[in-house]
């Protein structure tokens, strides 16, 4: 009796292993699977989840391929104003900054008179370029010598495969990022108290000193369909397509989502919820990060890369520009002031269009 006994507590101890065995495995595959599904669902160019907390990976699609970064870039636009600036600061619009492609209903005049801090709540809530070109000109006299303190900014904290051109993340050749590049960006960003307070701001509204108020409506949804919104900065050109950097908390953790080369606002949004939820389910399992990469959206980026043109290419390209001004300026001694004025006009409203300045 007492051996039959020792057998089956034996034959016990075995299947329990195997049982166990078979639920962890089980678990293992079902993870994999959740993580291979959403790799699948999503479209946008590039992504990456993170843990704010730690700066950890939790899950990710060509994390480190550059694209453009579009208004993302007024985050580093705003953290360098802050690094050299007061929030009191006046600041009166140039014609420069008057110029500069943006939204019609927060254009600002040449001549009016703003604080930094209402210039930020413009640029980072409705995504004005025309406040972030102020903004360089106050701090630095330039927008160009401003670019070179957002490129320095960028390399101290970390964001080694960013580079700017400008401030406003309108297109232009070399400016790029990387969607790792852009979580690190908001992780930092977050530590300015400005920026996370103007970032989860619904709406706002600033007014000139000239007593000119304007209303401003964040572009980022997400801040009135989640009720963990920390806030997030949007982007948009033709070229970047729909961007989207965004912080959220739940039970006391926060992820930062980044996304470019979105094909449409709803899978902008889609995609962000979606990838906050897999991130908050990484951190609340304890599971490795899943990262994956797409060769066609690397292969894209290396041929524009590789591709370099010859001596005798550039010198033809000067020649043909140089017929080309030439012709342009015999015709232009013929054109009325009128007629230039208006064509001047219609520059500006053709740059609007081409940009796609949605913020």
């Amino acid at each position: 009796m007492k051996i039959k006994l020792k057998v089956k507590s034996l034959k016990l101890k075995v299947n329990t292993k195997k049982i166990l065995f078979l639920i962890a495995f089980s678990l293992l595959i079902f993870n994999f699977q959740l993580s291979t599904c959403l790799a699948d669902e999503i479209s946008s160019k590039a992504v990456v989840v993170m843990e704010a907390s730690t700066g950890r990976v939790l899950f990710a699609k060509n994390p480190n391929l550059k694209l453009p970064p579009a208004s993302t870039t007024k985050l580093v636009t705003a953290m360098v104003v802050l690094d050299r600036a007061k929030m009191s600061d006046t600041v009166t619009i140039s014609e420069a900054a008057a110029n500069v492609p943006s939204l019609k209903e927060t254009k600002l005049r040449a001549g009016e008179t703003l604080t930094v801090e209402t210039l930020l709540y413009a640029a980072l809530i409705r995504s004005a370029n025309d406040a972030a070109f102020a903004l360089a000109e106050i701090v630095a006299g330039s927008e160009k010598k401003f670019v070179q303190l957002m490129n320095r900014k960028a390399i101290a904290i970390g964001a080694s495969n960013t580079r700017f051109i400008n401030t406003t993340g309108l297109p232009g050749k070399g400016q790029h990022t990387t969607a790792y590049d852009l979580s690190k960006i908001m992780r930092y960003a977050l530590k300015y108290p400005v920026i996370k307070e103007i970032i989860g701001k619904k709406e706002a509204e600033i007014s000139t000193e000239q007593g000119r108020t304007i209303a401003l409506e964040n572009t980022n949804k997400l801040l009135w369909s989640d009720n963990g919104a920390v806030g997030g900065k949007t982007g948009y050109t033709k070229a970047a397509r729909h961007c989207f950097v965004y912080a959220g908390e739940k039970e006391g953790e926060m992820v930062i989502v980044a996304i470019l080369g979105a094909q449409s606002r709803e899978i902008l949004w889609n995609e962000a919820e979606n990838l906050k939820t897999r991130g908050f389910a990484v951190i609340a399992s304890n599971e490795q990060p899943v990262v994956y990469f797409t060769k066609a959206d690397y292969k894209k980026t290396a041929k524009i890369k590789l591709y370099q043109k010859t001596d005798k290419e550039r010198s033809a390209k000067v020649a043909s520009k140089k017929k080309i001004n030439k012709a342009k300026t015999n015709k232009k001694d013929n054109v009325s002031p009128a007629k230039e004025s208006k064509k001047a006009k219609d520059k500006i409203i053709a740059k609007n269009v081409v940009y796609g300045n949605k913020g």
